[in-house]
């Protein structure tokens, strides 16, 4: 579990796709008009809520809307990512695991190694340099690929495997619904689905680090106490 919240840090549907990258007063105009009507859709009651003014800055000295569609794109990102460790805590938590060998050398999967968190300490380094490298090559893709959220791009948006150029042999499959089971939905379905991910992906950012912190500080989180093993190692270290 602790691979996929190291794909936060090495930072992979958003509600709408900002407005191109300009600098008049329209363009950040339509990309503020898109982030508080994303904001108020997925929170009616808070609404628009910045109090650290995050969506007046300038990232890396970008344009306004640039770093709006970044801050969008790091939102969305977090909570797949969240998503993804909070189903995989539950999985792994209950010993659930592939009913096959882990290695060729008849080495099992480290279910029995106890918590998530020491499960992946059992792993050997090579099977977290294939995982992390793994999460490498997704995050390059995706930012190399297609249009970018920082320049017009719908911020969430990971690029189709089968539309790149730049991959040297056919792949069968994308990342994103790779079966195709969205392309029959309306555009009203999919706005509604992308603005359900965001709030999944909130409150998923809250469950998995709860889960942490009550196994690193017992008693941190009330509701989970008693019910989670402790951990005395560091749940961000890799290695």
């Amino acid at each position: 579990m602790k691979t996929v919240l190291f794909a936060v840090l090495a930072a992979s549907a958003a509600a709408f796709a900002p407005q191109g990258v300009s600098k008049s007063s329209t363009a950040l105009n339509g990309a503020m008009e898109d982030l508080k009507e994303v904001a108020e859709k997925s929170n009616p009651v808070l609404k628009y809520y910045d109090p650290l003014e995050l969506a007046t800055i300038s990232i890396w000295g970008q344009s306004n809307e640039a770093s709006i569609g970044f801050l969008r794109h790091a939102e969305i990102k977090h909570g797949r990512v969240a998503m993804a460790a909070f189903v995989g805590y539950i999985v792994q938590a209950n010993g659930i695991h592939w009913p096959w060998n882990m290695m060729t050398d008849g080495t099992p999967f480290p279910y029995e190694a106890g918590s998530p968190p020491e499960q992946w300490d059992a792993l050997p380094d090579a099977a977290k340099w294939q995982i992390l490298l793994f999460i490498g090559f997704l995050e390059h893709f995706s930012e190399s690929n297609g249009t970018h959220y920082m320049k017009g791009g719908m911020p969430g948006a990971f690029p189709k495997f089968t539309d790149s150029q730049k991959i040297p042999h056919p792949v069968p499959f994308n990342l994103f619904d790779p079966f195709g089971f969205s392309n029959g939905r309306s555009e009203e379905a999919k706005a509604r689905g992308r603005i359900a991910e965001i709030n999944n992906g909130r409150l998923a950012q809250i469950g998995i680090l709860g889960f942490l912190a009550e196994q690193k500080v017992a008693g941190s989180v009330p509701l989970l106490e008693g019910l989670v093993a402790p951990y005395t190692g560091e749940p961000m270290a890799p290695f």
